[in-house]
């Protein structure tokens, strides 16, 4: 070849696309990894060597490959590591001739111009052993170099420099605080929702860390070779090859799909990757579901076998003898502070005691964890867990008694969930492991979500956490048999992915738990109950209107006795707790609250008529307004022009507060805005008292979209002389804070705004925002559900579609030009999903022509 000359580099890049898309076709084909990887390697070799031979580089001059590249394996748009090898200089100032950095230039410049991405150094040998003294990178990526062209004896000449370079001892030290560090960064788990295939805990890194520290120590980094040294077994390597294989391919088709290098399993490419992957399923969501739960098994098993791994390695490499063995029964000892098994063929011989293993560790509360020996015994007998091993009383017995120890079961289910014994032991919990929920909140799999749930509830039971949730701790603490909610955790959500209503189906296998276990009577009725409505309180509180009577009727009627409305509301805020930190907020633990205390009066005590209701608070208000030094004269006209409606609604220190600073306004047609901290998290009330008119509330809205503030709840009242009473609750969108000082210019700019009224047909579209990869991933259809109200005279909207700014403003002023009033609104958003219910009322809802029209208009700004 005749230097690099543009016709050349021109050639060369065409057969660089070629080769690698004619090695991505055939992939496309066949799905064989290994066959794509280490022939874009092998391609990639040739296409250097000519360009290091057209770039004229000196003789005594070497390539190497490096990292990943070293290996013989590339993925499609994988960096090309590279090592310029320089011989050593005559002299220790020397510098490099112009014409050896031409060439170098040359060769560096043709690389990038033929489509490789390359990282490059250039070191001579002696360079190349101080940085790998230095840096641990440097010394990993040498470990697996390759020559590829260049001065034959160069290979002999690196190897001599970098002998006695890897103190072994310190690079396994070194290695394993870079894999806890990178683990930190994904925080410690392999189930995030777009999880990184390449560096992710339970990701290929960690493979790579074992093959590391096990070709330093000279064992070689193939499965096969720790196989021969006895590091590992041969059906452990046989699965750790599957996984690889599975994180290789996704990979593959992540780098395919984007056209460029990405190793994250992002929103967007999930079901093209599962298209690509050829995973069955009725649509994208379901094959992407599929896709994410063998992503997440494999990662499971690599986070499991790479635990194993690097503990064997570390006892066989550093040498660490084990202390003296204290007995803890006839077949565990705790050995350096964890739990060993005395005899490695135990379990095989009586699968009994891998139940009793987690048991005797939940005991024993100062035993830190499990032996490798253990460990490894546990992963190898896992598959005697089977249909006898569940209806035996001795597991049966020794199950219930884990879920019934006062302490440690959070840390023991983990456990057992993350060395596959949960799930294979309670066979229903199997199908949720590693289960991606794919809606717009969760952020967890099925079973870590479940996990989760146990860990709030634990948390409810124990005095140092008792701050968090004093309301909670204070109901657990009187709660009989705290253990029944640990069961419920473990089936609220143990149905989901079989189709059909997760709460039928996870009643049916709870009940059965409840029957094979000889759970019966109240505590048999409790569990079933829990689980049928656990997502009974939250749609409550969330979507209706807690001061109907009629609403908590309803709700008491359903949750029939006081213990089943204590254990609901602790199941509930354990479960809306472990969905996400963005779906809770205080505003919904006060209404969750708010709930239990009316619907637990109802239970206990006489009815109170609504009439009865509302004397009751304004007694309590009174009294609150007397002790503020007003007269009964100064405020009783402002309460002669309400309606028994709104003081329903309120608690009596919300009727004080709003006589207080709105009585002098009874009688005015004047706009007056009002705003204080709600008490609840970093809320602010906002109190309008203004002059009623069509699109008030879509004008408001606007206003709160303007300032970057989320509406949480809303109740809009009419006085008898037509003035709008309206309070809000709003939370700025970032969380932070708001300053006595930013509130009062808030209220003086709505106070201008209200004081100039903007009719219904002045109102704009909110300008269409950009929704975010997660909504664009899982597509919410928007439903519009319109039905009358109990009483036949008002009529519930309920909406349901993907959050975004401006959302609720485009709603309102759909209403306003439909002239349909609003009565009152709850607004719910759980992560990006909107699910907002509104009263609402108007002479043109009364046909199903008319009722249809508005949900048309609503479904196209939806």
């Amino acid at each position: 070849m005749e230097g690099l000359t543009p016709e050349v580099i021109a050639s060369l890049r065409e057969q660089c696309d070629q080769l690698r898309a004619a090695r991505i076709e055939r992939f496309r084909q066949d799905q064989r990894i290994g066959l794509l990887m280490h022939g874009l390697a092998r391609d990639t070799d040739q296409l250097l060597r000519n360009l290091w031979k057209a770039a004229g580089m000196p003789a005594d001059w070497a390539l190497f490959a490096v990292g990943g590249y070293g290996r013989g394996e590339l993925q499609p748009y994988s960096d090309v590591d590279l090592l310029l090898l320089a011989p050593e200089p005559a002299q220790p100032a020397s510098h490099l001739p112009a014409a050896t950095i031409a060439c170098i230039e040359r060769f560096i410049g043709a690389c990038w111009d033929i489509g490789l991405e390359i990282g490059h150094s250039v070191r001579t040998p002696s360079q190349c052993a101080q940085s790998a003294h230095d840096d641990i990178s440097t010394m990993t990526a040498l470990l697996e170099r390759r020559q590829l062209t260049g001065n034959r004896r160069a290979a002999r000449l690196l190897s001599e420099a970098m002998a006695g370079q890897l103190a072994l001892p310190l690079f396994i030290r070194d290695k394993l605080l870079e894999m806890r560090q990178r683990h930190q960064k994904y925080e410690d788990t392999p189930y995030s929702l777009e999880p990184n295939c390449k560096e992710s805990p339970g990701a290929l890194r960690d493979l790579q860390v074992v093959a590391w520290i096990s070709r330093a120590a000279g064992f070689g980094q193939a499965w096969v070779s720790l196989v021969r040294a006895g590091v590992i077994e041969p059906l452990e390597a046989s699965q750790l090859q599957r996984y690889e294989r599975l994180l290789k391919r996704i990979r593959a088709w992540l780098h395919i799909l984007a056209g460029r290098r990405e190793d994250r399993l992002i929103f967007d490419l999930q079901p093209a990757v599962a298209q690509a992957m050829h995973l069955p399923g009725d649509g994208p969501r379901a094959r992407s579901e599929k896709l994410m739960q063998q992503y997440y098994l494999a990662a499971k098993g690599i986070t499991q076998l790479s635990t194993l791994l690097v503990q064997s390695l570390e006892i066989r490499l550093l040498r660490q003898h084990p202390g003296p063995a204290r007995p803890l029964d006839s077949h565990f000892d705790a050995v350096d502070e964890l739990l060993d098994l005395r005899d490695p063929e135990m379990f095989e011989r009586d699968p009994r005691l891998i139940l009793q293993a987690f048991r005797v560790l939940q005991q024993h509360r100062w035993l830190k964890g499990m032996s490798v020996r253990t460990l490894r015994a546990i992963w190898h007998a896992r598959f005697r867990i089977d249909g006898a091993y569940r209806h035996d009383p001795v597991n049966k017995a020794c199950f219930l008694s884990i879920l019934q120890n006062p302490v440690g079961i959070t840390h023991t289910l983990r456990l057992m969930n993350q060395w596959s014994v949960l799930g294979r032991y309670l066979a229903p919990f199997r199908h949720i492991v590693g289960r991606m929920q794919h809606d717009l909140f969760h952020v967890y799999t099925v079973d870590q979500h479940t996990i989760m749930v146990v860990r709030n509830l634990r948390r409810f039971m124990m005095a140092e956490h008792a701050h968090e949730y004093p309301f909670c701790s204070q109901l657990m603490s009187q709660f009989e048999s705290p253990w029944l909610l640990i069961v419920a955790a473990l089936f609220h959500d143990i149905a989901k992915g079989r189709g059909g209503d997760h709460s039928v189906l996870g009643e049916r296998d709870i009940l059965r738990f409840c029957r094979s276990y000889g759970i019966e009577g109240e505590d048999r009725q409790l569990l079933g109950f829990l689980v049928r409505e656990h997502l009974t309180m939250s749609m409550t509180a969330q979507k209706k209107d807690i001061a109907d009577p009629d609403v908590v009727a309803e709700f008491a009627r359903r949750v029939q006795t006081p213990r089943q409305l204590s254990a609901l509301y602790l199941l509930t805020v354990a479960d809306i707790r472990a969905t996400s930190a963005r779906i809770w907020n205080a505003w919904k633990g006060k209404l969750l609250e708010d709930l239990y205390r009316i619907t637990l009066a109802h239970l206990t005590g006489p009815t109170s008529l609504p009439g009865v209701q509302r004397d009751e608070r304004q007694q309590a208000a009174a009294t609150l307004l007397r002790e503020r030094g007003l007269a009964d004269e100064d405020w009783q006209p402002f309460w002669d022009s309400l309606d028994i409606g709104y003081f329903l609604r309120h608690d009596p220190e919300d009727l004080a507060w709003h006589t207080e600073v709105l009585h002098r306004h009874a009688n005015a047609r004047s706009t007056a805005v009002y705003t204080r901290e709600s008490g609840v998290g970093e809320g602010i009330e906002f109190l309008i008292f203004t002059e009623d008119r069509p699109a008030l509330f879509a004008c408001i809205c606007r206003f709160f979209e303007q300032q970057r503030l989320s509406i949480l709840e809303a109740r809009v009242h009419t006085t008898r002389h037509g003035m709008a009473l309206d309070s809000f609750e709003v939370m700025p969108a970032d969380q932070r804070p708001v300053s006595v000082e930013q509130r009062t210019r808030m209220e003086a700019a709505l106070t201008r705004l209200l004081s100039t009224p903007t009719p219904a047909e002045e109102l704009k579209p909110a300008g269409r925002s950009r929704l975010s990869r997660r909504s664009r991933a899982f597509p919410l259809p928007p439903r519009i559900d319109l039905r009358p109200d109990d009483s036949g005279q008002r009529y519930l909207l309920s909406v349901t579609a993907t959050d975004r700014p401006g959302l609720l403003y485009d709603m309102a002023r759909i209403l306003a030009e439909n002239t349909v009033e609003l009565f009152g609104a709850r607004i719910a958003t759980l992560g990006e999903r909107a699910e907002d219910t509104f009263t609402i009322g108007s002479d043109n809802l009364r046909t199903e022509a008319e009722r249809l029209q508005l949900e048309k208009a609503l479904l196209e700004v939806l």
